[in-house]
């Protein structure tokens, strides 16, 4: 995970966006556990109240189920939904501002678009 946190958000929002991106990223697979609460606190010098904090938005976000006495788990079907979730957060949220930048900076649209086959080439 990181072992450094900024200022602009809480620690335990930080670290529950975190734990999505492992889940996205298939670090985190379904079914399977995440670290204990205590293992990330010691891990990471924080409290177990952020750490539990995080997961709790997780469980009540529907991400991750708690199985007593066993600990966390990813919930089946959770990285589709995230991906769901993150698709539509791009598209009413960050692609707006992409696309006003675009059209500040003077970019057209084919210009945009030849970059991005570009890039895309590039990193594949």
């Amino acid at each position: 995970m990181q072992d450094h946190w900024n200022d602009d958000q809480p620690i335990y929002r930080q670290l529950r966006d975190k734990v999505i991106n492992l889940v996205l990223e298939g670090v985190f697979k379904e079914g399977e556990a995440v670290p204990s609460v205590r293992q990330i606190a010691a891990e990471y010098s924080i409290n177990h109240l952020t750490v539990s904090k995080a997961y709790q938005e997780l469980v009540d976000d529907g991400l991750l189920f708690k199985k007593r006495g066993v600990g966390m788990f990813v919930v089946e079907g959770a990285r589709g939904q995230l991906l769901t979730n993150e698709k539509e957060k791009f598209l009413n949220d960050e692609l707006p501002i992409l696309l006003g930048r675009v059209r500040q900076l003077g970019f057209s649209t084919q210009e945009i678009i030849d970059i991005i086959v570009t890039q895309d080439k590039d990193a594949g």
